[in-house]
């Protein structure tokens, strides 16, 4: 059943007429969001939200004078910033969604299931009042330094907060990357080389395709099998090193 919430209002901003008259339409199984207005470019959508506070955007990513990437980026700016679900027709935006902290994502033509799916995130995020914890993860992105010094993990209904400072190593986990810290491994949802992009190298150095590790972790080097590798980290766990990223490895250990 999708979640009910008295008073919640969204708005969604997309260029083109049927996007917004379908995505209206499907929101009417939804009771309970209110729709605040519609807005066919990032202008009159800055006019309309200067105007009213709404609670949930959806936003078109791809239109022909300004990107909705560049708007969900300038909303990182406010104190509390709508949460944002991106509609895009293409799949290869997805992780710029979630570059820029959106709530989640919708691909065009647009699935009933996956909106209830994304409505009940809102709805969670609302009822757990993590709105201030969102707008913290969005404002970090859109005023942060070339580095990454915390990532935003989402999860069911909550945001967490992981200090790059505490990841020891990064591990692949098919869509997701487990960020392994002395307290546990919480998985945030990026391609490892979307990550790799975004961590200091000075700090960072990827061993292998599906692992990065911090380099003041690296212990030593041990042969396991011919052309097989791993590197022993000082917390007593090892990773596989591939020959490809072999030379860096021997570099930073100094052999």
């Amino acid at each position: 059943m999708p979640m009910e919430i008295p008073q919640v209002h969204y708005a969604i901003v997309d260029d083109e007429e049927p996007g917004r008259t379908n995505l209206r339409l499907a929101m009417e199984a939804h009771p309970g969001w209110q729709l605040a207005f519609e807005a066919d470019s990032a202008t009159r959508a800055r006019e309309a939200l200067a105007a009213q506070r709404i609670d949930l955007l959806f936003l078109d990513i791809q239109m022909p004078r300004e990107s909705g990437l560049l708007l969900a980026r300038e909303l990182g700016r406010l104190h509390e910033p709508p949460l944002v679900v991106f509609v895009t027709a293409h799949s290869a935006h997805a992780i710029e969604a979630f570059e820029v902290h959106a709530l989640d994502y919708l691909l065009k033509p647009l699935n009933d299931a996956r909106l209830a799916q994304a409505v009940e995130r809102a709805g969670l995020m609302l009822a757990a009042r993590q709105r201030g914890a969102y707008g913290r993860a969005l404002h970090a992105y859109a005023e942060g330094p070339a580095w990454l010094e915390q990532i935003s993990v989402r999860s069911v209904g909550r945001i967490d907060q992981v200090r790059v400072t505490d990841i020891l190593w990064c591990e692949a986990q098919g869509n997701y990357v487990a960020l392994h810290t002395a307290c546990g491994s919480p998985l945030h949802r990026v391609a490892l080389s979307r990550l790799e992009a975004h961590l200091d190298p000075g700090q960072f150095l990827r061993v292998h395709r599906s692992v990065i590790v911090r380099r003041a972790q690296a212990a030593g080097l041990s042969v396991v099998g011919e052309g097989s590798y791993v590197l022993r980290l000082r917390d007593g766990g090892e990773v596989p090193v591939s020959e490809r990223y072999l030379g860096a490895v021997r570099e930073m250990l100094g052999s």
